[in-house]
């Protein structure tokens, strides 16, 4: 008797050596489109302008150029940078207080209380998690503009300050990673819900309450449109916003602003990365809570 085998149809496979070595390819053209910017910016920092036009893009620059462009920084307009990197830090921390003092306890309620509604505002967050941030400044705009607080920082503060995102963050960290026997020995033993909140859920929830701070600190740090929108003076600009006046007194970008207080192609460069040094240095010392924050919530009691 003849047995008869069906072949199986090929299919492509990465698994060969062919195979791996075209992701390498593949990978090593990503690493290069995001790494040769990076790179290029980090240089440019430490060059003269005329340097930085003419010597070799990744030539590197010196450590008195770099002073020089980092004075001319921080002396334009009399310091104004200084103090758009202090609104930044008022906006995103203010923010970012209120976020955490609302954002932990609702995932909490939503994820191990029960309450009338409960499921129509679970809904509700996830269809407003889904609208981008920018369609909403206008109606949020009209709101403050009502109650007279445009160009104050609560202008800023309070709108960012809602994070539905971190809400969902809680509540998905709650319903899988909180045992509800050990919440409910603490209540026999006496604790209100308050204090099961307190004293037991929330020293649990370090990991996510980490998470929630990171994304919302970022978040609110590279914030651009809102700030834009409801500070009208200079003064009150955060430094994502601080940087389109250093734009448009960049000769290379608006010919019309050569003067005294024009700045240059490398101090343009530095003040770039002078905004993303506060996100990257938060990053650094918190990525043991972000990886341990990331993973939780994998797996279900």
């Amino acid at each position: 008797m003849t047995a008869v085998t069906a072949r199986r149809p090929l299919r492509p496979s990465l698994t060969g050596w062919s195979g791996r070595a075209l992701l390498g390819v593949v990978l090593a053209l990503f690493v290069l489109f995001f790494a040769i910017p990076i790179v290029w910016l980090l240089l440019a920092a430490g060059k003269s302008p005329q340097a930085l036009l003419v010597e070799n893009p990744f030539a590197p620059g010196t450590f008195g150029d770099l002073a020089k462009n980092w004075s001319q920084l921080f002396g334009f307009e009399d310091g104004a940078v200084t103090g758009w990197i202090g609104n930044s830090a008022l906006y995103a921390g203010g923010a970012l207080v209120i976020t955490l003092l609302a954002s932990i306890p609702a995932g909490y309620a939503l994820a191990l209380t029960e309450f009338r509604l409960r499921r129509i505002v679970l809904v509700l967050t996830l269809v407003v998690m889904l609208i981008p941030n920018t369609a909403l400044v206008l109606p949020i705009f009209l709101e403050l503009n009502v109650v007279g607080l445009i160009g104050n920082p609560l202008s800023v503060i309070l709108p960012m300050s809602f994070f539905p995102f971190g809400v969902y963050l809680t509540y998905i960290y709650f319903s899988t990673s909180i045992p509800r026997d050990l919440l409910a020995a603490a209540r026999i033993d006496g604790c209100s819900e308050l204090q099961v909140f307190l004293r037991v859920a929330l020293p649990l929830a370090a990991p996510i309450v980490a998470l929630v701070a990171f994304f919302s600190f970022v978040q609110n740090w590279n914030n651009f449109f809102l700030p834009f929108v409801m500070l009208p003076s200079s003064d009150g600009y955060p430094v994502q916003v601080g940087l389109t006046s250093l734009l448009a007194s960049t000769p290379a970008f608006n010919p019309s602003s050569a003067g005294a207080q024009s700045v240059q192609l490398p101090t343009l460069a530095l003040a770039t990365i002078v905004s993303v040094l506060p996100v990257l240095i938060v990053f650094l010392f918190s990525q043991r809570f972000l990886v341990t924050g990331m993973t939780a919530g994998g797996t279900k009691e």
